[in-house]
């Protein structure tokens, strides 16, 4: 969401900003429908004027016992064309809004142009990927030869892009969020929240999943929507709030499944647990001043980036371009895990700055100390990490020739009793 005073003050480079994320033009066409707006604004307040001016009319005549017809008359013009002004401001209201909800968050200076992932710029690798003496198996692979990992089941139960973990693997799954919820709340300063995995139209509104991204997103028939991250139950714990500056930065994380139809998948990772339905996610949110959402930005980029260190998993760290960012970001970047059966990275983790692009949809402020002064909090979430991709990385890089799997030394306070999944 925007600043109308902005985008009238600035209509280059608005459209500078959507160009570079693929978007035409569209300063004129909201500057326009501002315009109508002031304009019956305008219109609204003179009518109102001349209603109170005629309506003290009608109380003097009445004190004088003149006639007040023709004034009732005036009157009852006069509210008409009000209602009838008070309907077009309404209409152009909702236009704009609509227009404007439908537009992404500009991109930062310092974000590549590009229009995908091509233009992405690696920032760091960390970690070298390990060498094997043997053909590396996909994680599918790994997991059927071991009757733990049962996609064909999950199939006739609920359709494609599902999965039934088994046995160590389900409890490795389980030993991972938790390892990832323990770090961040009890390392990284994170107060951890259990949310509603279900959520009202507003809050993704609030987010930005909707009202443009519907198609990607489960519905219930009682038009609650199943959340897709728990961005979005974890943003919106502040929709509506003004907070105190002494407050920030608030910083939450949460372990919830996530739901997401994959309406743009079609063919894309039809094996395995890289693209399902429903994962499972550990997020990190963080609300904050505007001063400090650069700074907050690289601290959530390092607190994921620590996850995969911890597991002695090698990553790179990229930013994205223009073109390939989330549609609230301003600047992203994402955190990409070595997958060995594949040999390239595979992308586990998000970091994103939405700056007040969230915080104008959800109308979230805070108040400067020691002033009335309210301004727009930035907002900034992180996948931290997903925890089914984790998982894949786990079992690919730490997999053995006869395909059984070593448990990371991080994870063995969660396992005591496994150092290795094996063939039982």
């Amino acid at each position: 969401m925007f600043d109308i005073k902005w985008v009238r003050e600035n209509p280059d480079k608005f459209d500078q900003g959507l160009a570079r994320r693929g978007v035409a033009p569209k300063a004129g066409e909201i500057i326009g429908l501002d315009g109508q707006r002031r304009q019956l604004i305008s219109d609204t307040q003179r009518l109102q004027e001349q209603r109170n001016q005629t309506s003290k009319q009608i109380g003097r005549a009445k004190a004088n016992d003149e006639p007040i017809d023709g004034l009732l008359e005036k009157v009852g013009g006069l509210k008409q064309e009000l209602q009838a002004r008070e309907e077009k401001l309404r209409i152009i209201d909702n236009d704009i809004e609509a227009s404007l909800l439908q537009l992404p968050n500009l991109p930062l200076a310092e974000v590549p142009d590009g229009l995908d992932e091509k233009e992405n710029v690696e920032v760091r690798r960390v970690g070298v990927p390990r060498k094997y003496n043997f053909p590396a198996k996909a994680h599918f692979e790994l997991g059927e030869t071991l009757g733990q990992m049962d996609f064909s089941t999950a199939s006739r139960m609920s359709g494609s892009r599902f999965v039934i973990l088994r046995g160590s693997l389900a409890r490795l799954e389980r030993a991972l969020a938790a390892f990832m919820l323990d770090l961040h709340s009890e390392r990284h300063g994170y107060l951890e929240v259990s949310p509603p995995y279900m959520v009202r139209e507003n809050a993704l509104i609030g987010t930005g999943q909707l009202p443009k991204f519907a198609d990607d997103l489960f519905r219930t028939v009682d038009d609650r929507w199943l959340i897709p991250t728990a961005e979005v139950p974890l943003t919106n714990l502040v929709s509506g709030e003004v907070l105190s500056e002494e407050d920030l930065p608030f910083r939450v994380a949460a372990h919830t499944p996530c739901f997401r139809s994959e309406a743009g998948a079609a063919g894309k990772d039809t094996r395995g647990m890289i693209r399902v339905h429903q994962f499972s996610k550990v997020e990190m949110v963080s609300i904050t001043k505007p001063s400090e959402s650069e700074g907050e930005l690289e601290r959530m980029t390092n607190c994921a980036g620590t996850i995969l260190e911890e597991l002695d998993l090698p990553y790179r760290v990229t930013l994205l371009s223009a073109g390939d960012m989330g549609f609230s970001a301003q600047k992203t970047y994402d955190l990409e895990v070595w997958i060995p059966s594949e040999g390239r990275y595979r992308e586990i983790s998000s970091c994103s700055n939405c700056g007040d692009f969230q915080a104008r949809r959800m109308k979230t402020r805070f108040r400067m100390l020691g002033t009335k002064d309210l301004r727009f909090v930035h907002t900034l979430n992180g996948s931290g990490l997903a925890v089914g991709r984790a998982l894949v990385a786990v079992m690919e890089n730490y997999q053995n020739s006869d395909g059984s799997i070593n448990i990371p030394e991080a994870l063995r306070p969660y396992m005591p009793d496994v150092e290795l999944i094996k063939v039982e």
